[in-house]
């Protein structure tokens, strides 16, 4: 980024700084002014999530808007916790400024880092400097998703040496775990049956990580298309004067897997 733009950038923030201060101020919006960290929080999540799905898509201009969305809860946070006296915008983003340099001496102060085990090296002194080190599994939000938590604790026991040498065995896991929950099936009412599930779970998220894949991307993308899919047998069935409780099992698999092979069905998707 040019140094140029750093001024218009700087005004337009706090343009928008003082906009929240007046939305939350005598004469604003009574919602806004009577938010609290704790009713925001939901809000956050779900801002949070739509700008997600919009880098999922890679549309630039919905990426702008959600990115523009969640800032406005980053700035209305800082805004609260000015009004009880312990910090405000301005100190979140030197705070934040502050810790990238630190944690980037190889950047900012002449420090040598030439592989990726150089970079972690110097982050973790960095942390440790600062009177953080890392716990002996990382730190891990609680508020990530499941699938998320799984596949860090799994980073961060291979970090620590406790992994297969190779994918074969955490495959072999799959394996296990399947048939543990087959066994568990087959047992009436098992109170095993949600616990061998949760492993299996785990197994399959420690194959993703070996394969550098994002468990929770990936199956985020799974019920994207799902539903596109869906859609599509629900407007198929439209044109053929019936709906999904109308229709037989038989008739919406047969459009699913024209769905699924790219045949005339698929069509029906672009139809608004």
């Amino acid at each position: 980024m040019s140094d140029q733009v750093l001024p218009e950038v700087g005004a337009a923030i706090s343009e928008f700084v003082a906009i929240v201060r007046r939305l939350r101020g005598p004469g604003g919006c009574p919602w806004d002014a009577k938010q609290t960290p704790e009713t925001l929080k939901t809000y956050v999540l779900e801002e949070a999530y739509e700008l997600v799905e919009a880098l999922e898509v890679g549309n630039p201009d919905k990426i702008k808007e959600e990115l523009g969305d969640l800032l406005l809860h980053l700035v209305f946070l800082s805004d609260l916790f000015q009004e009880r006296g312990d910090f405000d915008f301005a100190q979140v983003v030197a705070g934040i400024a502050a810790k990238m340099i630190r944690r980037h001496p190889h950047v900012f102060a002449g420090g040598q880092a030439d592989t990726y085990e150089d970079l972690k090296r110097l982050w973790q002194q960095s942390k440790i400097r600062e009177g953080k080190p890392e716990s002996p599994l990382g730190k891990i939000s609680p508020a990530l998703p499941a699938l998320v938590q799984a596949q860090r604790l799994g980073e961060a026991a291979a970090r620590r040496g406790f992994d297969w040498p190779h994918i074969q065995g955490s495959l072999q896991k799959v394996e296990e775990e399947w048939q543990e929950f087959r066994q568990a099936l087959a047992e009436p009412s098992s109170p095993a049956r949600e616990e061998e599930l949760g492993d299996l779970l785990f197994s399959l998220v420690n194959v993703a990580r070996f394969l550098n894949i994002d468990s929770e991307g990936a199956l985020r993308r799974t019920v994207y298309k799902f539903i596109k899919r869906f859609h599509v047998v629900e407007r198929t069935l439209a044109k053929m004067g019936k709906t999904p409780e109308t229709a037989t099992l038989e008739e919406m698999d047969a459009i699913w897997e024209s769905c699924k092979e790219g045949r005339e069905y698929a069509t029906a998707d672009n139809d608004q």
